[in-house]
């Protein structure tokens, strides 16, 4: 089979398109003929190694060279063959799952603990562009947060691959949302169900006075301090990810945060994704909402198998309204 592998940390140059031999599942395992699988800040966090100090830590990339070396941390596919003991699954079912690595390939091999069926409503593509975002946002708002009816919530990053989810699960669990976005994607949120929207190039939403029963930030960099003003006495701040560094960021900011929690009224939280145990769980109720039409994945662009490099490029500007997604 073909797969883009990484032997060494770097850029998107890295991966190198190789022909592998097609894996074989063991007992409990699922083969799964890749169709499509998406892109995401997860993926050259490992290619680069970066943060630096991600290294040292459990569930990193790797201290001298990556540990996960097909990487593609979402996939949505066939069933091709299943191992000894599997009873859910059968060639022919279409199949999506968050297995952390090994979507950047035409095979791979999932535990049937981390696989569901397909939303039968949509494309592969589309399926693809599901696991580790929208898992990330139930995460922080249905299991953190604990969002619901009558919330107060606030989206920062809400045109991205978490905040595009995070608008519609809020939304579908009642709360009232407001999602933080630039110019170009204002009417792309207020599709997605917020209920206001506030344009960060012209407006602080630290500073207007508004305060929410729950703040979840995507991928910035305001300290802990200004986003406070935001929230309620008693209100959540759930943490997404943030702008990366080399050495220590988003990690850094991440424990300074964590360091002040004791010291204040908020919650302070982490939709931690990377460690979570219940994929399967997630995914299914996820699937319930997407087939019931409640969410809707966003995708900006499709990138075909030989463009993965160019697809990791095109994701790590960082300026991708909803998902980057690869057709294979």
């Amino acid at each position: 089979m073909k797969a883009f592998v990484l032997r060494s940390f770097g850029s998107p140059d890295a991966l190198e398109l190789t022909e592998l031999d097609k894996p074989r599942p063991g007992p409990g395992e699922v083969l799964v003929r890749v169709r499509a699988t998406s892109v995401q800040p997860w993926d050259w966090h490992l290619m680069r190694g970066e943060p630096y100090v991600a290294r040292f830590m459990g569930g990193g990339p790797g201290l001298r060279k990556p540990k996960i070396t097909v990487l593609g941390a979402d996939l949505a596919g066939e069933v091709e063959a299943i191992g000894a003991g599997v009873t859910e699954f059968a060639p022919g079912d279409e199949v999506y799952a968050m297995p952390k690595g090994g979507g950047f390939a035409e095979y791979a091999c999932v535990p049937e603990s981390e696989l569901v069926l397909k939303p039968a409503n949509l494309t592969f593509e589309e399926a693809a562009s599901v696991p580790l975002a929208a898992n990330t946002a139930l995460i922080g708002l249905r299991d953190q947060a604990r969002v619901g009816p009558g919330h107060d919530v606030l989206v920062n990053g809400a045109s991205g691959g978490v905040g595009t989810f995070a608008v519609q699960l809020a939304k579908a669990y009642g709360a009232h949302v407001t999602g933080v976005c630039s110019t170009r994607n204002l009417d792309l949120v207020r599709s997605l169900g917020a209920d206001e929207v506030i344009d960060y190039t012209k407006e602080d939403f630290t500073r207007d006075g508004h305060r929410y029963d729950v703040l979840l930030y995507v991928a910035g960099d305001r300290p802990f301090s200004d986003c406070r003003r935001a929230l309620k006495r008693k209100g959540a701040h759930v943490m997404v990810g943030g702008s990366a560094g080399r050495w220590f960021q988003p990690a850094g900011r991440v424990f300074s945060t964590f360091a002040k929690a004791p010291f204040v009224s908020q919650r302070v939280l982490l939709a931690d994704v990377i460690h979570c145990r219940q994929n399967k769980r997630n995914l299914t109720a996820l699937t319930e909402l997407i087939e019931a039409g409640k969410v809707t994945p966003v995708i900006d662009r499709v990138f075909s198998f030989d463009q993965i490099p160019a697809a990791v490029r095109y994701q790590e500007e960082g300026h991708a309204p909803g998902k980057v997604v690869v057709t294979i």
